[in-house]
C-alpha cells in the first residue's frame, strides 16, 4: 500500500517536470518565431537567444547529472542536441547565422517527444 502511494507520487512528480519542460520549449519556440520575423539585430532575437542558452544550459547540466534517471544513449543524444543549439545561438547572434526557425524546429522536435 505505502509502495503504490510512493510510485504514484514519483510518477506525477515525473509528469509535472516533463509539463515543465515543455512549457519552457514552448516559450522558447515563441520567442524564436518572433526572432525570425522581427530579423536579426532586433530585441526579440536578442531575448530569443538568451532565454534559449539558458534554457539549454540548464537542461545540459542536467543530462550530464550522475543522478539523472534518463538512460545513458538518450541522454548523450539530447546532450548532443544541446551542444548544437548553443553553438547555433551564438552563430545567430554573431551574425555567422539566421537559423532561428531551425533552432525553433529542434525545439519543438524535442518537446514532441516529451511524452
Amino acid at each position: 500500500m505505502y509502495q503504490f502511494s510512493y510510485d504514484e507520487a514519483i510518477e506525477d512528480d515525473q509528469a509535472e517536470a516533463r509539463s515543465a519542460e515543455r512549457q519552457a520549449l514552448d516559450q522558447a519556440i515563441g520567442l524564436l518565431q518572433a526572432a525570425d520575423s522581427a530579423g536579426l539585430n532586433t530585441r526579440a532575437t536578442v531575448e530569443a537567444l538568451y532565454y534559449t542558452r539558458r534554457l539549454w544550459n540548464a537542461f545540459v547540466g542536467e543530462l550530464a547529472s550522475e543522478e539523472n534517471a534518463l538512460p545513458v544513449e538518450v541522454r548523450a543524444n539530447l546532450i548532443s542536441i544541446g551542444i548544437w543549439i548553443l553553438k547555433e545561438a551564438d552563430s545567430v547572434q554573431l551574425g555567422k547565422s539566421r537559423n532561428c526557425a531551425a533552432i525553433g524546429e529542434i525545439c519543438a522536435i524535442v518537446r514532441d517527444g516529451l511524452l
